[in-house]
């Protein structure tokens, strides 16, 4: 059975990183490099506006050389975001992702952001998922060991 996109949010947990509209790419950073993220979802009164990301970073603010400092985060976030919904599955998020050639999925149910899914985490559940079969077929084949 395909796990679904709400269960790796419950088990890798919903920590959210996001920044407000007004916040400039400076403080963007701050929250991403404490967090350990590669990217903040832009958040105004709990509604998602957009995704700042890493690559946005590097091309819209240093090779735009746009002062950090300065530059509001709604000028060089990525505005449309695609959502998903928690009961997708692992092989659907990451055909989404591959076709929209995109590493991150908010994950939403009605207007309540749940959590963020990377290509990362779908990579690793792909992976999870695989291994447990291997193993039950192993088990199969050969029976369970003494």
């Amino acid at each position: 059975m395909d796990m679904t996109l709400g269960s790796i949010i419950k088990e890798k947990g919903g920590a959210l990183f996001s920044v407000s509209p007004d916040a400039t790419v400076s403080d963007a950073v701050k929250v991403m490099v404490d967090g350990g993220v590669g990217s903040v979802i832009v958040l105004d009164h709990g509604h998602i506006k957009g995704l700042f990301t890493e690559r946005d970073l590097l091309r819209r603010v240093v090779y735009a050389d746009k002062d950090p400092a300065t530059t509001p985060i709604a000028k060089v976030m990525t505005a449309d975001v695609a959502t998903v919904s928690p009961d997708l599955t692992v092989s659907e998020a990451m055909s989404l992702c591959t076709e929209k050639r995109i590493r991150r999925l908010p994950v939403v149910e009605g207007d309540v952001l749940l959590g963020v899914v990377s290509s990362g985490d779908l990579t690793k559940w792909a992976v999870h998922d695989q291994q447990h079969t291997i193993d039950d077929l192993t088990k199969y084949i050969y029976g369970e060991p003494a």
